[in-house]
């Protein structure tokens, strides 16, 4: 087994052990339990930018391990019985620490999945318009949301959101999100980058600057302009 390999191997372990402790209490789900949704392509079809290994571990275990917990946090408090993922995201002040670092990581997931595609795609007309008019250029974009995604220390998200009307970059701590009532800068996300470790750990260990830059291979720019929507 050559170093890389041990290292994987470690890294797994680590990673099931932690999150298998997290989900060893069952209970009961109600029917409107949060679930965890399928991916639209297989965990191979992202590489060589995104390893099979690390999607299969994001989606099905740490992706799985924020929904077990969800449900287990909301089936704990019964204010947020039977409410919608984006109304207790969009009050997240209502609710406690569980619900807010669980029900960010089932969203911002949920979401992130979605804007990655397989298939080489480029901004429609009417969106690269929108990124011309505020940025500059898509090159000015996507050099300010890299900065954003560099920098923001140790664990967290960097987002282009619209806010009023236009496209802005930010970022944010752990698993919130700019539709949560707490955030610095709030927005509807458009676009959105996971900089946890787990997410690029095991292929780009701590080069997260190189993880950042492939992920522009996998945007899916039809969803982002979706998104843009609403």
């Amino acid at each position: 087994m050559n170093r890389n390999n041990f290292l994987k191997s470690i890294l797994v372990g680590a990673f099931a052990s932690k999150l298998d402790v997290s989900q060893a209490k069952s209970f009961i789900l109600p029917a409107d339990a949060f679930t965890l949704p399928e991916l639209p392509y297989k965990y191979t079809d992202l590489e060589p930018n995104i390893d099979a290994m690390t999607m299969e571990i994001h989606h099905s275990r740490h992706h799985q391990g924020y929904v077990n917990n969800l449900n287990k946090a909301v089936s704990e408090n019964s204010s947020a019985a039977g409410k919608s993922l984006e109304s207790l995201v969009k009050n997240i002040s209502k609710y406690n620490t569980a619900i807010r670092n669980n029900g960010g990581g089932h969203w911002n997931h949920s979401f992130f999945w979605k804007i990655l595609s397989p298939k080489a795609t480029t901004p429609s007309d009417k969106l690269q318009s929108m990124i011309v008019r505020d940025f500059g250029s898509l090159d000015k974009m996507q050099t300010e949301f890299n900065a954003a995604a560099g920098s923001r220390f140790g664990s967290g998200w960097a987002w282009v959101i619209l806010q009023n009307g236009k496209l802005k970059i930010c970022s944010t701590p752990n698993q919130d999100n700019p539709l949560m009532d707490i955030a610095e800068q709030k927005g509807t996300p458009v676009l959105g980058i996971d900089v946890w470790e787990h997410a690029y750990y095991l292929k780009y260990q701590n080069k997260r600057a190189d993880y950042v830059k492939a992920f522009w291979n996998l945007v899916n720019w039809e969803q982002v302009e979706k998104n843009c929507k609403g």
